[in-house]
């Protein structure tokens, strides 16, 4: 387990202005391993991440892999409902969980990597063969 920066992806696998979703390995609050959907939105050198759970049923944002951005490409949709939220700070301005937000995850940029921070993950036990 750990609770330093884990590299999620390269900063260049996401384009600017663009979102992606990953799947993390966490030990939940029981103990116990536990799936953790992640959404991770690149801005210019920016990034911001998200768990992949929409605060008003606990649903997936993404209706089909990937697709996490509206038309406009400026804000977070959920695919189920149409809430809308801000990229920067997650909050929803529009749909049924106005003025709820997603939950952030705690992202850094290290030497051009997109790291994860503050979870505990679960980690490849052959990482270091």
């Amino acid at each position: 387990m750990s609770m330093e920066a884990y590299v999620v992806c390269a900063l260049s696998d996401i384009p600017s202005q663009k979102a992606k979703g990953f799947h993390l390995g966490i030990i939940n609050e029981q103990g116990e391993p536990d799936s953790f959907p992640i959404i991770i939105v690149r801005w210019g050198k920016q990034v911001f991440g998200y768990r992949n759970k929409c605060p008003h049923h606990g649903v997936h944002l993404d209706w089909e892999a990937n697709n996490f951005l509206d038309g406009t490409g400026q804000r977070l949709l959920c695919g189920k409902h149409g809430s809308l939220f801000e990229i920067g700070t997650g909050r929803c301005s529009s749909g049924p969980c106005k003025g709820d937000s997603l939950e952030k995850v705690a992202l850094e940029v290290i030497d051009g990597d997109i790291c994860v921070t503050g979870l505990k993950l679960i980690e490849d036990e052959d990482e270091d063969v």
